[in-house]
């Protein structure tokens, strides 16, 4: 049963219903710091159903990832790497063969242009980019497409969907979309979806403030999740120099610099820890100067980008987990790090209270509060068996509700209910 109260059993018990073709299509595919939606991929395709990817632009760090990352990519159709030729090719190509569902595609980009209070230049883009889709998913006999994020390359599914060739749905995460629903159309783009996946009842909740109620059984809860088999609980790290990982984009939302404040107050104290940021990200050398300016730069290391062939070994000796956000969704690093039995310490913001209970799997402390979050942070390190009990909560938390095969198997089931003739 469906967390909204739908079954997500196709229609028709006992019956078998053929698995639907699909395409995913994302900003940016693979993504280093979404590795979450490859594994989607990876799982359904397991269950059976024939997936094709695309992407908006060609991702960044590739050689940092996976070899079945990379093979992925070499699959993968990248929007925005065709030629200018082939792009106005491909649209030309569309136009002729179906005049009126085209112009179907414009009326869609300039309803578009006049709600995101956009450019006519970057609608004309989102239109030409939608023509390149649509066509592709018509070469590979895809007639649904799900995106991850209602950002601007749903922008672009929606147009495409426009001419009637494909539908589309959408996997919400939030929270930048929530901020920025004007310029992403949100409204729009939640109207004219097939259905929309949430990742949390919060994320739900945000979704319906856009949504009249008798939209609202569009709407379908599917957390993500990890793979509890590959991300397993860690030797103990021992007693010795502790060790607080956080790993996220180095970005200001993430509230890296938050951190280094509570870790001054630590090392002001005489506590022996060290603090590893892994990621990359626009605010690197930020961080790097402000830990240098607190006098923390011996007790800090950042390791920018870090592909997840890499990221265990981090996991692997960490203490505990830190990531006090100013917004989020509901991070799949929280899931990775409570699989591996790591306490974590977040901000109490958004979903994350539907994944960390304070006190139980962790510690949730007020957004941007530096003494408290110093206090949890101190808590942890000075207490072992604290550490033990809220690791172990946070992988049985991980498997009763965020493991990923689970989750995936929900969604094929919603595809396959969703999708069906008649649905």
């Amino acid at each position: 049963m469906a967390e909204n109260g739908r079954r997500d059993h196709p229609r028709g018990e006992g019956t078998a219903s053929p698995r639907p073709t699909l395409a995913y299509l994302a900003s940016e595919y693979p993504a280093i710091s979404h590795t979450f939606i490859f594994r989607e991929i990876l799982h359904l395709r397991a269950k059976g159903f024939q997936v094709h990817t695309a992407s908006i632009r060609r991702p960044r760090n590739l050689e940092k990832m996976t070899p079945e990352e990379k093979e992925d990519a070499a699959r993968t159709l990248y929007v925005l790497s065709r030629s200018l030729p082939a792009i106005l090719l491909d649209n030309l190509l569309l136009f002729l063969s179906g005049p009126a569902r085209y112009l179907a595609m414009a009326a869609e980009a300039w309803k578009a242009h006049r709600l995101g209070k956009r450019s006519i230049l970057k609608s004309l883009a989102y239109l030409v980019e939608a023509g390149v889709l649509t066509r592709w998913l018509a070469s590979k006999g895809v007639t649904h497409l799900h995106v991850h994020f209602a950002n601007p390359a749903a922008t672009a599914a929606m147009i495409g969907a426009a001419s009637g060739r494909f539908t589309f749905s959408l996997s919400v995460h939030g929270p930048t979309v929530f901020f920025r629903t004007t310029e992403f159309v949100l409204p729009r783009k939640l109207e004219k979806a097939h259905f929309v996946r949430c990742i949390s009842h919060f994320c739900r909740s945000q979704v319906m403030t856009f949504l009249p109620p008798s939209h609202w059984e569009k709407l379908e809860i599917v957390r993500c999740g990890v793979n509890p088999q590959v991300f397993t609980p860690r030797p103990d790290p021992g007693e010795g120099r502790k060790e607080i990982l956080c790993v996220a984009r180095v970005v200001p939302v993430k509230g890296q610099h938050i951190l280094l404040q509570a870790c001054r107050i630590l090392a002001e104290k005489g506590i022996d820890f060290h603090l590893t940021l892994v990621g990359g990200g626009e605010d690197i050398e930020a961080v790097r100067e402000e830990a240098e300016r607190l006098g923390l730069k011996e007790r800090v290391t950042l390791t920018g980008p870090v592909g997840q062939g890499e990221i265990r070994r981090y996991f692997d000796a960490a203490h505990l987990f830190a990531l006090p956000s100013f917004a989020e969704g509901v991070p799949v690093v929280f899931m990775e790090a409570m699989a591996k039995e790591i306490p974590c310490v977040a901000s109490r913001i958004n979903g994350i209270p539907e994944l960390i209970e304070d006190g139980v799997e962790g510690f949730l402390v007020t957004p941007s509060h530096v003494e408290e979050l110093a206090d949890r942070l101190e808590r942890l390190l000075a207490d072992g068996n604290l550490r033990r009990e809220m690791g172990r909560k946070g992988r049985e938390k991980v498997l009763r509700l965020y493991d990923l095969d689970k989750n995936c198997e929900q969604m094929g089931r919603i595809f396959t209910r969703r999708l069906a003739p008649g649905s």
